[in-house]
């Protein structure tokens, strides 16, 4: 088993489609790997997110396999920030965990 070095990079990339019960590892890898990712994500107009913490917590999920509940909140953040950047939902002025319900 090799250990991870910090400096290296690392890449994993998410399938999500609407029929699916969560999004999917589609790929992953560290180095030359997650360069290829990260440029072929961006060759295909993709967004290209950064969260070291999120990395590594998905860095743990086989491939084709999908994201455990224990993810779900963090990773629909990410897909609802990717959303309203393509202009699909109106920018909310707090995050849903301070906003209030009036009774």
């Amino acid at each position: 088993m090799e250990s991870q070095r910090p400096d290296r990079q690392s890449a994993v990339a998410l399938s999500y489609a609407a029929k699916d019960k969560a999004p999917v590892v589609v790929a992953k890898g560290y180095g030359v790997v997650a360069e290829s990712i990260v440029q072929r994500a961006r060759e295909h107009g993709l967004y290209v997110h950064e969260s070291p913490e999120l990395l590594n917590l998905l860095m743990h999920v086989d491939l084709d396999d999908q994201i455990p509940p224990s993810l779900y909140v963090a990773v629909a953040e990410l897909l609802a920030w990717l959303y309203r950047l393509d202009g699909g939902l109106p920018e909310r002025t707090q995050p849903a965990a301070q906003q209030r319900v009036k009774p």
